[in-house]
């Protein structure tokens, strides 16, 4: 069983990169994580948002199993405290036995065939935040969940 985080498009900002792979180094201590950086698309000027989601969907999907649990980080998925998110890995990990695969689409969203294949939906929030955030805030959440579940001190109820 692994954990991968998927993305559309590079790690920009130094600062990202930077809180990423703090996280990712102690994750290692508990999981196989690793993150899947997909190009974000060349020369799109003359495409619609919905020509770019297809394509971006396609790219996803191409580096999707049809064993994994595809998870996608979206506005509309439910929202979880982060022990109630630690619950839910737990679960996955000791019932599902798949390897989990959430997934930070472009700046449009994801295609409806991305929406068709997953199995479920999160949001971080109802705020909106930019997606190279995310990346960060997100790792450092799945790190959280490891943690609680080991019962270590890093998180205080």
């Amino acid at each position: 069983m692994k954990i991968t985080l998927l993305t559309v498009g590079k790690t920009d900002k130094d600062w990202v990169r930077q809180g990423m792979d703090i996280y990712v180094s102690r994750l290692k201590h508990y999981i196989p994580f690793s993150v899947v950086e997909i190009p974000e698309l060349k020369n799109v000027s003359s495409l619609s948002k919905d020509q770019i989601k297809t394509r971006e969907g396609e790219l996803i999907l191409k580096n999707i199993r049809p064993t994994d649990d595809l998870i996608l980080l979206d506005e509309r998925g439910k929202e979880y405290t982060s022990v109630e998110l630690a619950k839910v890995i737990q679960d996955k990990i000791s019932y599902a036995g798949k390897d989990m695969v959430y997934v930070i689409g472009g700046a449009y969203g994801f295609s409806e065939e991305v929406y068709r294949r997953a199995d479920s939906k999160i949001s971080l929030s109802r705020m909106t935040f930019s997606h190279q955030m995310v990346r960060a805030i997100f790792v450092e959440q799945i790190y959280r969940a490891f943690t609680i579940m080991r019962g270590e001190p890093y998180h205080h109820e």
